[in-house]
């Protein structure tokens, strides 16, 4: 093993798999503003999710003021769009290629989701807990919850061949993207439990 220099961000030196998700949240001129997150993850076994933000991104302040957030799983065909929602704002504070990103609209919280996505949550904000650095872990509480039918999984059906048809988008921090398409299952000890 080689000792990684902890006088730079440990993330960086290494690849590391992530989720890839939109999050979605209402801007205070009533427009949505959309921004990728790959740090992010189920906080319980339940129905919490959260993710890390800083302070100083329209998606910790909009969340907080407006005290709900979305959360959408694009799909590999998406990632154009989902690059697309990390562009840098104009010098009028617009992010306007978030005209160029289809959504619809969110069902139980104020906010959009990204079209055709295979995983949608709606989430009320939870707890914001600051002081990792300059981060926060923003966790919601999932108060509506959708998936493309593709995607469902099915006991009668093979979860290799399902996943084969509609693959899954992940991040390898820092800057490389993998489409998800061939698994294998997991081989748990006898008597394993969650």
């Amino acid at each position: 093993m080689t000792p990684l220099d902890l006088d730079h961000p440990v993330w960086e030196q290494v690849y590391m798999v992530a989720p890839l998700t939109i999050v979605g949240t209402k801007e205070p001129d009533g427009t949505y503003d959309l921004a990728p997150k790959h740090l992010a993850i189920p906080m319980s076994w339940s129905e919490h999710y959260g993710f890390v933000c800083t302070e100083s991104h329209a998606t910790y302040v909009n969340a907080k003021r407006e005290g709900c957030f979305t959360v959408s799983f694009p799909r590999p065909d998406q990632i154009v769009l989902t690059s697309l929602a990390a562009a840098p704002r104009c010098e009028d504070d617009h992010k306007y290629a978030l005209d160029a990103i289809p959504t619809v609209p969110a069902t139980r919280v104020d906010g959009v989701l990204l079209d055709h996505a295979y995983l949608h949550f709606e989430c009320e904000l939870d707890r914001i807990i600051d002081g990792f650095g300059v981060n926060s872990l923003i966790v919601g509480r999932i108060v509506a919850a959708s998936a493309a039918e593709d995607s469902l999984r099915d006991a009668d059906c093979d979860a290799q061949e399902m996943i084969a048809h509609s693959p899954m988008l992940a991040y390898l921090h820092p800057g490389r993207f993998a489409e998800i398409h061939q698994t294998n299952a997991f081989p748990y000890h006898v008597g394993f439990k969650r």
